[in-house]
């Protein structure tokens, strides 16, 4: 832990003066060494962007990655897990601004497959949260909610007993509906449950009789919430007890450091501080001078903390008019313009991104092996929307004149000048006038309110998917990497894939646009493979035993435990061999037809083939 002499000298400045608790490196050390204590393995974190899942645009929460677990695959790690991961959530986006909300965040977790229940989770929960020995917060500080019932599931007395048995008094158990003490699916299907919260207070002394998350919402904090997994949330929309019960808990990093060490401003602590202070000095302008300028910097601090994120993961994506391009698209842009009203004209977002990897990339370290992708992509986009931005605010203001935008302007402010519909909106409520979003829409549907489906699903399928027809194609998908690799060469690796009943979409690295001869072949290196009914086998062993026996690994972690990897083929005649969580089918004749439907480019060095099974 850093001295106060320390923090004095440090480039991060006057609001450190105060952080003398905790740092983010100890926090989530802490919390995994606590878990570890506890028989649970530590995982790496997983990538932004979902593989093989095409419920929603980014990795949501610490248990997306993990969903086929929750649903009764085994993991190689066992039944006790603990991780931070890297999470986006855009469907608060317009929160952004205030003291606690944002993009990227990291979550703290822990997970029970199928192990340990209500009782032990919060148990541990409460140890580590008041324990002197990990993060020693006082009881009196803390308020608990609690799933109320409803006619899926019933009242959660069982969690508000434990709490009671910890010395929690009632008052401090407050019993809320689904909207606030409910948890999942992550998309519009899989795993779900009631959940308990655990909040802590941030306002003056220590809170009344009165006081609790209910009734006095803005002095607490969420920090921690349990998930309690019991059910699975079909198509239908029926809810089906799962075959396990598991726990999927999350500590928010940002609250629970900004609460540890006094602060009620997440913005003020080190994971945030440093790139405020190059803001101040890239505007002249002091962070707590007005509230507009403090929106304004949290918004710029926020928006390109998650771009840098997204561009830097494994599995980077460019930004673009769709999909998870779209939304880093959007948060370039929105920070651009934020940082226009603070009187920033030239280009900065690459020296704001420079403060952010120095800042984040000791626990990821992926940021640094893509540092100059990062600042090139960056300073691509401000280039090209700086040379819109200006014309598109003359013609929104024109536009404005009558205290009326049509969803025909807003579309034209789109297309010819690349304001997304949110920020026409967003202008347009600063002058205090509205977007017909509707006429929008009809002129170009697939764009509407894209931000949203990144965190309230978007297909159906996904993870939670185990139907044969996803099975089939997630298997195809190992025997088309195999086969481009034959066809193209060894350095063609997976960048992503996501997999519907329908259909397979499928990333890889790669320069150039593949011949139609190519595409023939790698077709029918994949229907030879079918046609041979290869048998399809799992074994779960060392990352480094993996290695040595070739397989190849899209999720490769840094911690050394067992990995599953599937092997297609046997003997002296293996056809494919990779990492991967699952699900597949026992032998590739069950696949059909593969067919490639389509080819082109995805990103710069990456193509995209869409392809059926037929």
């Amino acid at each position: 832990m850093p001295s106060l002499m320390l923090l004095r000298a440090s480039k991060w400045g006057r609001n450190y003066m105060n952080m003398n608790k905790i740092t983010a490196s100890e926090l989530r050390r802490k919390y995994i060494e606590f878990f570890v204590s506890k028989g649970h393995k530590q995982v790496a974190s997983a990538s932004l962007i979902p593989e093989n899942d095409p419920t929603v645009l980014f990795t949501t929460a610490g248990m997306h990655p993990l969903v086929p677990y929750l649903m009764g695959e085994s993991h190689a790690q066992g039944q006790r897990l603990v991780d931070f991961q890297k999470c986006v959530r855009t469907d608060d986006i317009d929160e952004v601004g205030d003291a606690f909300h944002h993009t990227f965040f990291e979550m703290l977790g822990n997970w029970s497959l199928g192990d340990y229940f209500k009782k032990e989770a919060i148990e541990w929960s409460f140890e580590f949260l008041t324990d002197k020995k990990w993060l020693g917060l006082p009881l009196e500080k803390l308020a608990i909610t609690c799933f109320e019932g409803d006619d899926n599931s019933p009242k959660d007395d069982e969690s508000a007993g434990v709490w009671k048995n910890l010395g929690l008094a009632d008052h401090k158990i407050v019993f809320l509906g689904k909207k606030d003490n409910w948890w999942g699916p992550a998309g519009e299907t899989g795993p779900c449950g009631p959940d308990t919260e655990m909040f802590y207070f941030i306002g003056e002394g220590n809170p009344s009789k009165d006081s609790n998350p209910q009734t006095d919402e803005k002095n607490w904090v969420e920090i921690w919430n349990d998930v309690f997994m019991q059910y699975n949330k079909t198509a239908d929309g029926n809810y089906e007890q799962l075959i396990q019960k598991n726990v999927d808990t999350g500590m928010g990093l940002e609250r629970t450091l900004a609460v540890m060490n006094g602060f009620d401003d997440n913005y003020r602590t080190e994971l945030f501080w440093p790139i405020i202070e190059k803001i101040e000095a890239l505007s002249g302008k002091k962070y707590d001078e007005s509230e507009k300028i403090t929106v304004s910097m949290r918004i710029i601090a926020d928006h390109l903390k998650a771009s840098v994120m997204i561009l830097g993961d494994d599995h980077a994506v460019a930004p673009s008019n769709v999909d998870q391009g779209y939304i880093l698209r959007r948060l370039i842009r929105r920070a651009i313009r934020q940082a226009k009203q603070l009187g920033i004209e030239r280009n900065f977002t690459a020296e704001v991104a420079s403060v952010v990897v120095d800042l984040i990339s000791d626990p990821y370290v992926e940021l640094k092996n893509r540092e100059a992708e990062i600042f090139d992509e960056l300073k691509k986009e401000e280039e090209k929307f700086r040379m819109t931005l200006e014309k598109g605010e003359r013609e929104f203001s024109k536009m404005a004149k009558d205290k009326n935008i049509s969803g025909k302007e807003a579309f034209i402010l789109f297309s010819t000048y690349g304001f997304p519909l949110e920020m026409t909106s967003e202008m347009a409520k600063e002058i205090g006038i509205e977007i017909d979003e509707k006429e929008f829409a009809e002129e170009f549907k697939k764009h509407q309110e894209l931000s949203k489906t990144a965190s309230a699903g978007r297909f159906k399928g996904g993870l939670a998917d185990a139907s044969e027809e996803t099975k089939r194609l997630h298997t195809a998908a190992h025997l088309m990497l195999a086969a481009l690799r034959k066809v193209l060469g060894n350095e063609v690796f997976q960048k992503g894939s996501n997999i519907t009943p329908e259909r397979l979409r499928f990333d890889f690295s790669h320069n150039e646009k593949m011949t139609d001869e190519q595409k023939a072949e790698v077709e029918k290196n994949v229907n030879e493979a079918i046609e041979k009914d290869y048998p399809v086998s799992c074994e779960e062993i060392t990352l480094d035993e993996a290695k040595k026996i070739g397989a190849m690994g899209v999720f490769e972690s840094k911690y050394g435990e067992k990995v599953k990897v599937y092997t297609v083929g046997e003997g002296d005649d293996i056809f494919s061999r990779e990492i991967c969580g699952g699900p597949h089918v026992t032998h590739t004749g069950e696949l059909g037809k593969f067919r490639i439907k389509k080819e082109e480019s995805s990103s710069a060095g990456v193509r995209r083939i869409k392809a059926v099974l037929e």
